[in-house]
């Protein structure tokens, strides 16, 4: 794979992560932090900005669309995508109208990210019946797609009412790629291979371990055919600081990562500094160190994986809001640079061979 197609980006979920003395940042100061981090990526030279979306007190963000649209606003470049819109518990029509528009406003930016949600929060919400979980999420993904593609959409499922020719509008500027998240089920990448959709796979733990879901994922869309295979795509979601030392960026990233594992992985427990080390380490699954560090961990990952696109969330935890953004420039001024070199020469050097 040629280096200059692999992407890089930033996402966040607006975590709202204690602090030591029992305080979090307030809501609103976490959009603007968000929306200074998205300008940074913009600015530094990152392809891709991505924000979550969750329904409970300690994040700041439960409209995606509406923090893009803010954020197209005020860059000029970056893919926006949301990462991930819950699109069990949502309105397919809703989330396309709505992306649709983040489209017009960015001149054709806009992606969607289509996910489960690991967190069911947005479920009783919304008043839905989590039985349904994955049944909901297959009807409104088939929903999703039919209003990508059709104007006047006729579709019926069981999960909501039936559209007859119904306009749908506004249309977008482009295509409005939708993406699909994933986090580790086969049955999950089988279904967006075999549809050709790209997919993140959300790699929480050792990556290798991913490899035979990424290698059943391109199986699967080469099963369904040569448009299935041309549109899947892969990509890679990780934890993810930089600084310009390895010793440095573990030093100021470990307290207030610990923090928020603690907080929203609480059957983890205490992240205490040699298991934090061993997550860090160049086999482990979180991406934190020197540049350099972070350039032979993502080369690895690749080999391993074949991705196309990584995406670092960013903001973890009480990270003081310079040492975030110096991680966002690192992250495009030196990382993405290296790996594409590296890809670069690597591709370069098989060609030859062959």
């Amino acid at each position: 794979m040629s280096g200059e197609r692999f992407e890089f980006g930033i996402f966040t979920f607006g975590e709202r992560t204690r602090r030591a003395d029992g305080s979090a940042v307030a809501p609103r100061e976490r959009l603007e932090e968000v929306l200074r981090w998205a300008r940074t990526a913009d600015r530094a030279g990152l392809d891709v900005v991505g924000v979550g979306e969750h329904h409970r007190s300690d994040f700041a963000i439960s409209s995606p669309p509406v923090v893009l649209a803010a954020i197209a606003r005020e860059t000029a470049r970056v893919q926006l995508t949301s990462t991930v819109t819950v699109l069990s518990s949502a309105d397919p029509v809703r989330v396309f109208e709505d992306f649709a528009t983040v489209d017009l406003l960015s001149d054709g930016r806009a992606e969607i990210t289509a996910g489960r949600g690991a967190y069911l929060e947005s479920f009783p919400l919304f008043g839905l019946d989590l039985e349904r979980y994955d049944e909901y999420f297959e009807d409104r993904l088939d929903l999703l797609l039919a209003l990508r593609r059709d104007e006047d959409v006729t579709w019926s499922g069981t999960t909501r009412a039936p559209l007859d020719s119904a306009p749908v509008h506004p249309r977008p500027v482009g295509d409005l790629p939708v993406w699909v998240a994933v986090g580790g089920t086969p049955q999950s990448v089988v279904r967006s291979g075999r549809l050709g959709l790209p997919t993140y796979l959300a790699v929480l733990g050792a990556p290798d371990r991913f490899a035979p879901l990424a290698e059943l994922y391109r199986r699967s869309a080469a099963e369904a055919g040569p448009a299935a295979l041309a549109s899947a795509r892969l990509g890679v979601t990780s934890h993810f600081h930089a600084a310009p030392t390895s010793q440095g960026a573990r030093d100021e990233f470990h307290e207030p990562y610990a923090g928020y594992i603690g907080q929203n992985m609480p059957r983890v427990g205490r992240l205490d500094r040699p298991a934090f080390e061993a997550w860090a380490g160049p086999r482990g699954a979180l991406v934190v160190g020197s540049p350099a560090e972070i350039v032979d961990k993502i080369l690895w990952e690749h080999e391993v994986l074949g991705h196309e696109r990584f995406l670092a969330q960013v903001g973890l935890g009480s990270v003081a809001q310079d040492a975030t953004l110096r991680s966002i420039e690192l992250l495009a001024t030196e990382v993405a640079p290296a790996v594409r070199a590296a890809l670069r020469h690597d591709g370069a050097t098989s060609a030859v061979r062959a």
